[in-house]
């Protein structure tokens, strides 16, 4: 069994190497860069530890919108590679929909991207439905 919790916000900058996993092309400054900005709405990230070694992670937002009301999004699901395929994910999902509850969240939404079947296969399993769309027009050319 893995030790899942908050990390601590003095402690996000341990998360770094995952979510380089994610786009390695996006540098460990600008990824501080983004985590410092974030920090300041409402976002907290979940850790999941193998004894002392961080194995996994996703970022968790508190919301609350028109459509759906509060709820909890988790956001950059990363699980290092020697750790998938072993419910490490699972544990972790299942940990952040209990933090929601507790937290008053009445449903759980995230974006996977299409092109990610490995991710839209966990998410259908987790008992997420697919609802729609993510739509991005870059501001900035």
């Amino acid at each position: 069994m893995y030790d899942i919790k908050l990390i601590p916000k003095s402690e996000l900058a341990s998360t770094l190497p995952l979510l380089q996993l994610l786009n390695e092309s996006i540098s460990e400054a600008t990824l501080q860069e983004r985590m410092n900005d974030m920090l300041s709405s409402n976002y907290e990230c979940v850790g999941v530890y193998d004894k002392d070694k961080l194995i996994g992670i996703s970022g968790v937002w508190i919301l609350n919108k028109y459509y759906v009301g509060k709820h909890i999004e988790p956001d950059n699901v990363v699980i290092h590679p020697d750790y998938r395929n072993k419910k490490v994910g699972e544990q972790m999902i299942k940990w952040i929909c209990d933090y929601g509850i507790e937290q008053g969240c009445i449903a759980s939404e995230l974006n996977c991207y299409l092109n990610n079947q490995q991710g839209v296969k966990f998410w259908i399993n987790q008992g997420y439905k697919i609802l729609g769309f993510h739509f991005q027009k870059k501001l900035i050319k």
